[in-house]
């Protein structure tokens, strides 16, 4: 999120978060996997071999085979959510309010507030930043979920793959493994597996993961924009195929910093507005704010040192759409 990744660079972000919100009335069907970007960025890798795509790694086939395995065992998310007026207050938390310690060494743990009694619901985040890193106290969380009896989301941060994770994932996933771009987005495939495996472990279920797209501190996208949309088209794709609806957080700049003019096919979109207000959350949810051309289903503020959010217009009809509610 905004204010977590942005941890120690505040200043510097709330200046670049000046971005947006959609109109039309979001589908209640999960949007089908995202088609490739269009490029003429050099797709070939003689020197790398080609790889079995349509059969990943033992490491990453394990990881994946146990990650739908156990999001199935759930079950779809069913909903006993009464349709609702007007706007519905959440929040949103992740690794910044683990304890201090927590974590991996660049993004650990500052024991910030969980949400206040107000929050009707919590969108958790699965990392601990960068990809391939859980939040180490999310199990705490659902257990807070539960305990207070809010509604609950996901949310997981993808980001650019280091050599290391290029070479083990490049060949691990649905797309040709011989050039580049189907490498990268082989590895954002994998990210999205690890992130449904993560839910499993902590017997968390949501039916939608929201992407986040934006800069990682410590953790740099690639100058090459097509490149970074490859990471997350397959990304997108890994959630579709394990069965979540899928949407986008972010903000329209921060967005096309980091993969240009990529569309995912206008999936639904939670907008982010910085250290400003609620009203200011809520005018993110108008056509001005657009991230991809997906509806608004979200607003998100910061105020003393807590993620607030607020649904937008029309959605809180069939919040079941969105959270899923521990019974």
């Amino acid at each position: 999120m905004l204010r977590a990744v942005a941890a120690g660079a505040a200043a510097v972000l709330a200046a670049a978060v000046l971005a947006g919100c959609g109109g039309d009335e979001p589908s209640a069907a999960p949007p089908r996997p995202p088609a490739s970007t269009p490029t003429t960025a050099p797709t070939s890798d003689a020197a790398v071999p080609g790889g079995d795509a349509g059969d990943p790694g033992a490491d990453a086939s394990n990881l994946a085979q146990q990650a739908e395995n156990l999001a199935r065992e759930s079950g779809k998310p069913t909903s006993d959510i009464a349709p609702r007026d007007g706007e519905v207050l959440g929040a949103d938390v992740s690794w910044p309010q683990c304890p201090k310690g927590m974590g991996i060494p660049q993004k650990q743990g500052q024991g910030l507030p969980m949400p206040t009694a107000d929050a009707e619901y919590v969108v958790l985040g699965l990392t601990n930043g960068p990809a391939f890193t859980p939040n180490p106290c999310l199990a705490d969380q659902v257990a807070w979920v539960k305990q207070n009896d809010v509604l609950v989301s996901v949310y997981a941060v993808s980001s650019y793959p280091s050599k290391a994770a290029l070479d083990d994932y490049g060949a691990d996933g649905p797309y040709d493994a011989s050039t580049t771009l189907g490498r990268l987005r082989n590895v954002g495939y994998q990210q999205a597996r690890y992130n449904v495996g993560t839910m499993g472990k902590v017997g968390l279920v949501s039916p939608i993961v929201w992407l986040d797209v934006e800069p990682v501190p410590q953790f740099d996208w690639s100058p090459d924009l097509t490149a970074n949309a490859a990471v997350i088209e397959g990304a997108a794709r890994g959630y579709v195929d394990a069965g979540f609806k899928i949407g986008v957080y972010s903000t329209p700049h921060l967005y096309r910093t980091v993969v240009g003019d990529l569309t995912l096919g206008g999936v639904p979109e939670w907008r982010a507005a910085g250290q400003t207000s609620r009203a200011e959350a809520l005018d993110r949810c108008g056509p001005d704010w657009s991230i991809q051309g997906g509806p608004a289903v979200m607003g998100q503020w910061v105020e003393q040192q807590r993620d607030l959010d607020v649904t937008c217009p029309g959605i809180a009809a069939d919040l079941g759409q969105w959270f899923h509610r521990f019974t």
